[in-house]
């Protein structure tokens, strides 16, 4: 049984959190069926443990966990890991929270708590509070929160259509605060039936029946008609569109749901039904069609595209527009697509590059050089290629001067660095990230460079290329292009005749040169390589006495990396751009996109007409790398569009390479 004095502690715990009244007293149980408490080496297990229980809201064990580190180096997220399983609970205090927040005032976690603290706010309906909080919480980046805040207002009368529009563009974090937020504006008049089904027809395609059962009231429909449209379209696209408003609306979105796995059904029910349709309905069937099929890289993407004039678009469908009158050559629908996109679509560098090339291609070429001259000033892929468009070729700009002593020395200073830094050596690389980032929001370029300095002090050389990527005027690009480890990788680039600079540029977007970095899915190390990977190449080359515990030793990791990526660069005719999507994606996937394609078309418009998001933005990124790597290694100007070469179609053939 539970001892006196072990209750009185935990009472004592409790009252000292603020928990009295709230303890759950466990009835006695046998000593012999009791689970053995964990055993800590040190505190650094502590406070993972903690962290952990703040992660689950178990509040009873953060408050005892937390109780073991009265002298732990962090005591600011001893207090928050204590303090957030309460609030999620909804059982900490007012006070408790704004003591919290007093005591501080400045530092990164007292942002992440008010962020925690507005969405319970928010859930609450605490509206007095959350409006007083709101304008203190400093990054602002959580979407529900901005959903909550929005809500608040249209509750005191104003106007924010507009604004809610922008917002509400990925149903993956809508949550109850944005379906709340869209009710709200429905109910005051600022949104109407198309916005709802606007917004149904997006949440449809992601797939969030959630959020369809918490909009249908607002259309009048039963949840359970609404979802056959997500989880039986077949069955709704054979009965054709219904004479009500609903049941067109479910007929749209049952297209683009069918359209996913059997496009020809789709298209045949939709040329079948179509005069039962008006054409701001034909509109949007054919956007709802054009769309997966766009994601497929379906061959009559362009098509289906020609046929949605006049149809309200998500950001995904404007761009996947744009791309797929790229894969077709149609010049003049790049430009109406782009053209038709809102601002911060046709803002990005993007999309002003592929337009600047669509007005070229028109004839336009005044207004082709203004849009590649507006972003050429930019170090990204597409600021890359608006520069040879100006017929210039990428060069390291002038370095600016070192950090000096004096300016370094403060940042060995700086309490949220070394918090960072007490969170890297704990490999609590998220925590250490917020905490590095907070501190630089309130330094100027020169302290930019200084920090990155630090961080090359430090060996953290993913904050030092961070760092130093935020600076648009004092440019170091030896502090954002590092190569570390410069003889390992020279050796084994040379042996296998591989260009050492993609390489570095695949490291530097893989790993950013974290050594024990490890991904979601396994892959280890400064190369990533997943361990039936390495398994394979170490077999392959002969690797003898290889274990998976030696992957994230640089000779090794570097070795297997270099190995499989050459393996997949002649597995794909020498293209860069392919084998750099085969080592994200797998080396099948490139070769079934390539097959695809009805002609050759330049790396670029490969690369930007990749399926998957994650994939595309990899290639983008290792090929931009590797062009300044290049630069750095050889000390001359460089060509992205060489390195990109063309992707020609070829008939799909499976890899060998797993």
């Amino acid at each position: 049984m539970s001892s006196p004095r072990r209750i009185a502690s935990l009472a004592a715990v409790a009252i000292s959190a603020g928990l009295a009244g709230a303890i759950l007293y466990a009835p006695p149980v046998h000593a012999e069926k009791r689970a053995a408490a964990p055993v800590y080496a040190n505190d650094d297990e502590v406070f993972a443990a903690l962290r952990e229980a703040a992660r689950n809201n178990d509040a009873g064990r953060a408050a005892d966990l937390a109780s073991r580190l009265g002298n732990y180096a962090i005591p600011s997220y001893v207090d928050y890991f204590r303090l957030k399983p309460r609030i999620a609970l909804n059982i900490a205090s007012e006070q408790e929270v704004r003591d919290f927040l007093q005591r501080y005032d400045g530092q990164a976690i007292a942002d992440r708590l008010r962020n925690d603290w507005l969405l319970e706010l928010g859930r609450g309906r605490n509206w007095t509070v959350f409006d007083e909080q709101y304008p203190q919480f400093v990054l602002n980046d959580d979407p529900q929160v901005k959903c909550y805040a929005l809500t608040s207002r249209v509750l005191k009368g104003q106007k924010v259509a507009d604004e809610a529009r922008a917002a509400l563009t990925n149903p993956a974090s809508y949550g109850e605060a944005c379906a709340s937020l869209i009710t709200a504006l429905v109910q005051a008049g600022q949104f109407d039936l198309n916005d709802v089904w606007e917004h149904m027809r997006l949440v449809a395609d992601s797939g969030y029946g959630g959020t369809i059962r918490r909009l249908a009231p607002l259309v009048e429909a039963d949840d359970t008609v609404l979802l056959k449209a997500l989880e039986k379209p077949e069955r709704v696209l054979k009965l054709g569109p219904g004479q009500s408003r609903v049941g067109r609306e479910i007929y749209l979105m049952a297209l683009g749901r069918a359209a996913k796995s059997n496009v020809d059904l789709a298209v045949s029910s939709l040329t079948s039904h179509a005069d039962r349709l008006s054409a701001r309905e034909r509109a949007i069937a054919w956007s709802q069609i054009a769309l997966p099929v766009s994601r497929a890289l379906g061959p009559d993407a362009a098509v289906y595209w020609h046929r949605t004039e006049g149809a309200p678009l998500s950001l995904d469908g404007h761009q996947w527009k744009a791309r797929a009158a790229l894969r077709a050559g149609d010049w003049k629908l790049v430009r109406k697509a782009v053209e038709a996109m809102p601002p911060q679509l046709a803002n990005d560098a993007t999309w002003v590059y592929w337009l600047g090339r669509a007005l070229r291609a028109e004839g336009q070429a005044d207004e082709a050089r203004a849009k590649f001259e507006s972003i050429a000033d930019q170090t990204n892929f597409y600021g890359q290629l608006a520069l040879e468009e100006l017929n210039q070729k990428i060069a390291i700009p002038p370095r600016a001067q070192a950090a000096t002593a004096d300016e370094i020395a403060p940042m060995a200073d700086n309490q949220g660095f070394r918090r960072a830094l007490k969170f890297f050596d704990l490999n609590m690389r998220f925590e250490g990230y917020r905490e590095w980032n907070w501190e630089l929001r309130r330094m100027n370029e020169r302290q930019h460079l200084a920090a990155a300095e630090f961080a090359r002090q430090r060996n953290v050389l993913d904050r030092m290329v961070n760092t130093s990527d935020r600076t648009r005027n004092e440019v170091d690009f030896t502090q954002r292009f590092p190569s570390p480890h410069r003889d390992i990788m020279t050796q084994a680039t040379s042996k296998l005749g591989l260009d050492m600079a993609w390489v570095y540029g695949l490291i530097r977007q893989e790993s950013r040169f974290v050594q024990n970095a490890r991904s979601h899915v396994g892959a280890s190390g400064l190369m990533q390589v997943m361990p039936a990977t390495a398994q394979f190449v170490a077999r392959k080359i002969g690797l003898s006495g290889y274990s998976q515990a030696q992957m994230n030793e640089t000779q090794t990791n570097i070795t297997l990396g270099t190995n499989y990526l050459n393996m997949v660069l002649n597995d794909l005719d020498g293209s860069q751009a392919l084998a750099t999507a085969a080592y994200n994606a797998g080396p099948g996937r490139p070769r079934a996109w390539r097959s695809t394609l009805p002609r050759a078309v330049e790396g670029a418009v490969f690369a930007e007409s990749i399926p998957f998001a994650e994939t595309r933005d990899y290639v983008k990124k290792v090929l931009s790398n590797a062009t300044y790597y290049a630069a750095l290694f050889e000390n001359a100007p460089q060509s992205l569009k060489a390195r990109l070469g063309m992707v020609a179609p070829r008939g799909f053939a499976p890899s060998d390479l797993p």
